[in-house]
C-alpha cells in the first residue's frame, strides 16, 4: 500500500498504516514520529526522513529507510529489523532487547544505551560509519559493531564510550589507539573467535549497502567487554 505522508501529521500517518494489513510504502515522510511502533510481521519502506522513535517497541516488522532517521530509532524494540540507508540521530537502539539495526552511515550520541539480552534474545546493531559520545552507555547485553567506513581522520567513536557497561560486547573496526576507555571495561584485539562472532552481521551489512565483506573484514578490530571487577555489574545482576 502506498501512503503519501507529505500532508499527514504523525497521528494520521500511523492511523493510516494500522488500518491496513498490507506492507506499506511511505513517500514524502518528513519528521513524523513513532512510525510502526510496536508493529509485528509487516514490511514498511520509507522514502524521506522519519522522526523520533521510529520502530519503537518493534515486535517483528521490517523497516527500511531510504534516507536519514532522527533520534531513538528502535527504542526498546523487541524483535524485527530496521535498515537505514543514511545516518541516525542520538540514542539509536535505546534499551533494545532483540532484533537487528543496520545503519549505513553515522550514529549520534548514546547509541546502544541500555541494550540488554536474555537467553536467545540477543540484539545486534551495526553502524557503518562512526558513533558519537557515550556509545554503549550502561550496556547490559547484545552486540554493537562500528565499522568506521569513510571516516578519514575522525576517531571511530567519540568521548566516554562504554561508560557503566556491565554486559554485552562492542566491536570496533580500529586499533582504538586514539580512544580513551573507562577503567571498568576490558579492551583488547579481536581473536579469530571474535571475528567469527561478527562475520554474519558484517556480511549482511555489506550485502545491504554494497560493500565487499572481505575488504571490510581485512582490518584491525578491537573488542570491548565489561571488566570482571566492574562495579556497575553488581548494581544490575544478582551474584
Amino acid at each position: 500500500m502506498l501512503i503519501n505522508a507529505s500532508h499527514l501529521d504523525y497521528v494520521a500517518l500511523n492511523e493510516s498504516i494500522r488500518k491496513t494489513d498490507e506492507n506499506c510504502e511511505l513517500i514524502g515522510c518528513l519528521g513524523q514520529r513513532y512510525i510502526a511502533a510496536g508493529m509485528a510481521q509487516r514490511s514498511i519502506r520509507i522514502d524521506g526522513v522519519p522522526g523520533n522513535a521510529l520502530g519503537a517497541y518493534l515486535n517483528g516488522a521490517t523497516i527500511t529507510v531510504y534516507g536519514n532517521a532522527q533520534d531513538a530509532v528502535g527504542d526498546t524494540m523487541n524483535d524485527g529489523r530496521i535498515i537505514v540507508h543514511g545516518n541516525v540521530g542520538d540514542a539509536v537502539g535505546y534499551a533494545m532487547r532483540s532484533g537487528e539495526i543496520f545503519v549505513k552511515g553515522n550514529a549520534g550520541y548514546r547509541a546502544g544505551i541500555h541494550m540488554k539480552e536474555y537467553r536467545d534474545k540477543v540484539p545486534v546493531m551495526v553502524i557503518g560509519g562512526v558513533a558519537g559520545s557515550f556509545l554503549g552507555e550502561y550496556q547490559a547485553g547484545g552486540k554493537i559493531i562500528v565499522l568506521g567506513l569513510g571516516r578519514a581522520s575522525r576517531p571511530i567513536i567519540s568521548n566516554f564510550p562504554c561508560t557503566g557497561m556491565h554486559g554485552g560486547k562492542v566491536y570496533l573496526r580500529s586499533d582504538c589507539r586514539d580512544v580513551l576507555f573507562p577503567d571498568q571495561v576490558t579492551v583488547r584485539s579481536t581473536t579469530d573467535e571474535d571475528l567469527a562472532d561478527i562475520f554474519k552481521y558484517v556480511s549482511e551489512y555489506c550485502n545491504l549497502f554494497g560493500y565487499d565483506v572481505a575488504q571490510v573484514m581485512n582490518a584491525a578490530f578491537t573488542v570491548v567487554t565489561p571488566n570482571s571487577n566492574n562495579p556497575y555489574k553488581q548494581m544490575y545482576v544478582a551474584n
